[in-house]
Order: C-alpha cells, then sequence, then structure tokens
C-alpha cells in the first residue's frame, strides 16, 4: 500500500486557524449536531421515490410523462451516494455504530452501483490530499487530463461509467490485498443488484419499460448529474490560496433540493463533520468571510459556460483571462 502525505493538513494549518477565529466556538458545536431522524426522514424519502418512480416509468408511456421522472430518477439514483457520503463522515449518528454504519454504507452504495469500502478510502484520501494534483485520486484519476470539449462532453455519457472505474482502478491498485478483495465482492453485489433489476422489469413488462425505468436514468441522466455535481467542486479554485481550494456555490433552493446539498461542497471541505442538512446554515454565517477572502460566487450557470463554452481547465482559477 503507498502512503500518501497528509498534503492537505501540511498546507491548511495557516487557513484553519484563520477560519477558526473567524467563527464563534458554539456555532461550530451546534453545526455539528447530528439527528438520526432528519437523515432518515430524507433516506426513506429516496427510497420510495426510487420505488414509486420506477413503478411510474414501467407503467406511463408517453414522453411527456416518463421523461420528466426519468430525470428525477436519475438524481435519485444519484443521490444515494450523497447518503454514502454521509455515512463516510460518521454524520448520521450521534456516536459512532460501526456496524450500523457499515449496514447503511452498503445500502446506500447498491443503488448507485459502487463499492462501498472503495468510496470510503477513496473520499476520505480526497479529503486528506485535498490540492495535490498527485495524491488526490480525484483529482489525479478522474478529473480529464486534455483539456478537450469533446473529452469532457464524454462524462455526461455512458461513457463516464468506463472512466470512473477505470479512475478508481488505478486508484485501487495502491490499496492492500484485503481491501483489494473486499472492493472486488462488494462490486459485484452492486452490479448483481443492477442486472437483476434490469432483468426484472425486463422480463416483467419488455425491454421499453426496461429502457424508461432503468437505461435512461442510469445511463443517460446520472452522467450528467454526476457530471454538474462535480463541477461545483474543485474545478474553478483558486491554486494559491486553500481557503479556495473548493468551489464556492451560491445555495438555491432547486439545488438543494436536487443534490441534497452537496452542492455547499467548500463548506463541506471547511467542517466536514456537519451533517448536509445544516450545511446551508453554514454558509450563510460564513458570508462575510468570504467576503473578507474574496472568494468568488459560482452558479451552475457560469460553470457550465466556463467548463464548455470557455474551455476552462479544471483545478484553476477561472477568473484569470485565457
Amino acid at each position: 500500500m503507498v502512503s500518501k502525505g497528509g498534503y492537505y493538513a501540511a498546507h491548511a494549518a495557516g487557513f484553519r486557524a484563520d477560519l477558526g477565529s473567524a467563527v464563534r466556538t458554539d456555532l461550530v458545536r451546534d453545526w455539528h449536531r447530528r439527528s438520526p431522524a432528519r437523515h432518515f426522514a430524507v433516506a426513506v424519502r429516496q427510497f420510495v421515490l426510487l420505488g414509486l418512480v420506477t413503478v411510474a416509468l414501467v407503467r406511463l408511456t408517453h414522453p411527456a410523462l416518463w421523461m420528466p421522472l426519468a430525470v428525477l430518477q436519475g438524481f435519485t439514483v444519484f443521490n444515494f451516494t450523497v447518503l454514502l457520503h454521509e455515512v463516510v463522515h460518521h454524520a448520521v449518528f450521534a456516536r459512532r455504530r460501526p456496524a450500523l454504519e457499515r449496514l447503511l454504507g452498503y445500502a446506500y452504495a447498491v443503488p448507485s452501483g459502487i463499492s462501498a469500502s472503495q468510496f470510503t478510502r477513496w473520499h476520505l484520501d480526497h479529503h486528506a490530499e485535498l490540492g495535490s494534483s498527485e495524491d488526490d485520486p480525484k483529482r489525479r484519476h478522474l478529473s480529464p487530463k486534455t483539456n478537450a470539449r469533446w473529452l469532457k462532453l464524454l462524462y455526461c455519457t455512458p461513457a463516464l461509467f468506463p472512466i470512473y472505474f477505470r479512475a478508481a482502478r488505478r486508484e485501487t491498485a495502491n490499496y492492500d490485498e484485503a481491501l483489494r478483495r473486499t472492493i472486488a465482492r462488494e462490486r459485484w453485489v452492486s452490479m448483481a443488484a443492477h442486472l437483476l433489476a434490469l432483468a426484472s422489469i425486463a422480463w416483467g413488462f419488455g425491454w421499453g419499460a426496461a429502457a424508461r425505468a432503468y437505461a435512461v436514468p442510469v445511463f443517460v441522466v446520472f452522467p450528467v448529474a454526476f457530471t454538474l455535481n462535480r463541477l461545483g467542486q474543485h474545478y474553478s479554485i483558486d491554486p494559491n490560496d486553500p481557503a479556495g481550494w473548493s468551489t464556492l456555490m451560491r445555495g438555491h433552493w432547486f439545488w438543494d433540493v436536487a443534490f441534497l446539498n452537496s452542492n455547499y461542497h467548500l463548506e463541506h471541505h471547511y467542517f466536514p463533520g456537519v451533517p448536509f442538512y445544516r450545511l446551508p446554515e453554514v454558509q450563510r454565517a460564513l458570508a462575510p468571510y468570504y467576503e473578507r477572502k474574496g472568494l468568488p460566487w459560482r452558479t451552475y450557470g457560469q460553470l457550465l459556460r466556463g467548463w464548455f463554452i470557455e474551455n476552462r481547465a479544471p483545478h484553476t482559477d477561472w477568473r484569470s483571462s485565457q
């Protein structure tokens, strides 16, 4: 197993001290309060949506009805990774419950077809190595290395899946053998569950229903949701200031619902243990700090323009002229 260097901690000490002096301790403590009831209310809603929308997509055949539902379903599938993300950061229960967290991790990973163990290690390494072009697995293996529009567009298509799994395979090669076996086993379980779901819908209701209820949400909508969400993470940044190593996204009720508050990615990196349902209040409280630091507010419209039209490179300062 390759040892990483803890790039973020080594470079962000001054920023962390500055941030600590800008926020009241009681506020930070309040933000970290975890409410299992609030978490599971959202989780149950997501599973209910998954089931009900699947039934609707099987039954409805008019494009004006099933296409909007397919979009909803694709975002629902994506948002199970957000719920898994909460488990990774122990943001569900008031105190750690390893057995329950492991069970929840499996339950949230399967709808998105990923390994809970791989996602956990990948994501925690991303936090520890934020700012490093070599040790941050997301930046090294998943970000486009060629700044070309055609390649960026591929991430919005089913090509995302081989791109992502190739990136994960390269990073997983550095893990110890026991973890690699666990990841392989979990991937097979997730893949089997997806194949079973697809085959069941096709066998019971035909391939048209399978396309509406499974193929379009998973292979057409999910990549778009994934790419859009990732645009709001670390592509438009200030490489020279750890306070700006994540993108400051302006909160909006639509994206808060569509992405389960995972659009508050900068706030999450500032306070990784804060549950997703408290991130909007973190942003509101930190607005004066952002103003003092001169961090630019972004919207998804601005990011899409910068990414595809202006062809900006990832992990760079998009305020500068090209």
